[in-house]
């Protein structure tokens, strides 16, 4: 049974199109990377599945006992997030607010699930330093053991490597690959074709044509050999 499966949707503000004809399922462990131009649909598709905005029609249904408020979500860094004035502790515990109900405070599991999260991202160390004060990388491991705190199931990621160097981003990758090999699907926005086709089993590209599949189904694909035809040549220019 899938965790989400996605039929027939379209995407768009004010009742305007820039999408339509969605249609891809996410089964555990499955590591689906979206891809296509800029302004070609991804981060409102992924505002979509978060249920940060409505479809214009289609559907997205969850499986597997998959709740709206488990899907752990690392958004693109804005540079309010980046001078976040509070400590890396209290932003890795605040993923668990979902779980929270009607409480107002923390129970120790939910502090020992955010201390399990920020070993297992290698930061307990920083639990006290104001997150302002991080590097990029760290930042981004904290904000990732924030989102796992959410889920145990699936991760969206919206260009998790972005502003990163290249040890950081491989890093980031890295350890991400080792989430998705434990059994927890993600979903991952990137403008990194090379590290879709190294770490990808899924695709989903988005653009004036559609195309959902594994990622060697999109190599052979004619929506694949020209978005990778065109990456190669702007990076060639």
């Amino acid at each position: 049974m899938p965790l989400l499966q996605v039929k027939d949707l379209a995407l768009g503000y004010d009742g305007q199109a820039i999408v339509e004809g969605v249609n891809f399922e996410v089964h555990a462990g499955d590591y689906l990377f979206i891809v296509g131009e800029n302004g070609s649909g991804k981060t409102t598709l992924m505002k979509t599945l978060l249920h940060l905005q409505p479809p214009l029609s289609g559907r997205i249904t969850p499986g597997d006992g998959l709740k709206d408020n488990e899907i752990g979500y690392l958004p693109q860094q804005t540079q309010i997030q980046k001078d976040f004035p509070a400590s890396v502790d209290e932003i890795v515990l605040s993923g668990c607010q979902g779980r929270l109900g009607l409480r107002p405070f923390y129970r120790s599991e939910e502090k020992a699930l955010a201390k399990e999260n920020m070993r297992r991202m290698g930061i307990e160390h920083l639990g006290k330093k104001c997150f302002r004060q991080l590097s990029g990388g760290q930042k981004q491991r904290v904000l990732l053991a924030r989102a796992l705190c959410a889920t145990k199931k699936i991760l969206l990621l919206d260009e998790p490597v972005s502003g990163l160097d290249p040890k950081g981003a491989s890093e980031m990758y890295d350890l991400i690959d080792d989430l998705q090999k434990s059994g927890i699907a993600v979903i991952m926005i990137s403008h990194d074709i090379p590290a879709a086709l190294r770490y990808g089993t899924h695709i989903l590209h988005i653009g004036e044509h559609l195309f959902s599949g594994t990622k060697e189904e999109y190599l052979n694909s004619e929506e694949g050999k020209l978005f990778l035809q065109m990456q190669k040549g702007g990076d060639n220019a």
